[in-house]
């Protein structure tokens, strides 16, 4: 499908047509997928999130937002990457919270087994990191969401921004610089 054509289907999604917003749904779903699954490349072995459960949790937060004006299928990619950051962030806080008891009351250590439950800490720092680079720098954070969270190619991420892919391979080392330095 076209750019064209996509973009008139967010349209018509924006103004409440369903029927649009399945049809867009079904024309980008793979290249979401393949999104979410070099999304979870970055993330531990053994993640619990699998791809197509990353792909309908991003998409439902994204429904649930009331009246975005889609621009085009880069204005919708790009929205996908942020929204799949949120989810892997949420999910990370989640597991936290289950390592560390989620409130439950402290059994002794001969009763029960053991669980351990892998968090990446690092997820989370590097989400606070984000926060604070989006403040000095919004495109460098869109950036590395795009990059990091979104999985997409130099290339790729040329084209969603709308800049060239020699600009790309110089912030992303530049912000991956900043980024290590802040997390440390």
């Amino acid at each position: 499908m076209s750019g064209t054509e996509l973009t008139v289907l967010l349209r018509r999604w924006t103004a409440g047509d369903e029927e649009a917003g399945q049809r867009m749904l079904d024309a980008l779903y793979a290249e979401l997928r393949s999104q979410a699954r070099r999304a979870l490349h970055n993330e531990r072995a053994n993640h619990t999130l699998q791809p197509t459960a990353l792909v309908n949790e991003a998409y439902m937060r994204l429904v649930e937002v009331d009246r975005i004006e889609w621009q085009d299928r880069r204005h919708f990619l790009r929205a996908a990457a942020k929204t799949m950051r949120r989810v892997l962030v949420d999910h990370a806080r989640r597991r936290g919270r289950v390592k560390r008891g989620d409130g439950q009351a402290v059994l002794p250590l001969d009763e029960g087994e053991k669980v351990q439950v892998a968090v990446d800490e690092n997820l989370e720092r590097l989400d606070d990191a984000l926060k604070k680079l989006a403040e000095m720098d919004p495109k460098k954070a869109e950036l590395v969401e795009l990059r990091y969270f979104g999985g997409f190619t130099a290339e790729e991420t040329a084209e969603l921004m709308g800049i060239s892919r020699a600009t790309v391979i110089r912030q992303w080392r530049l912000t991956r610089v900043w980024l290590r330095d802040w997390m440390e």
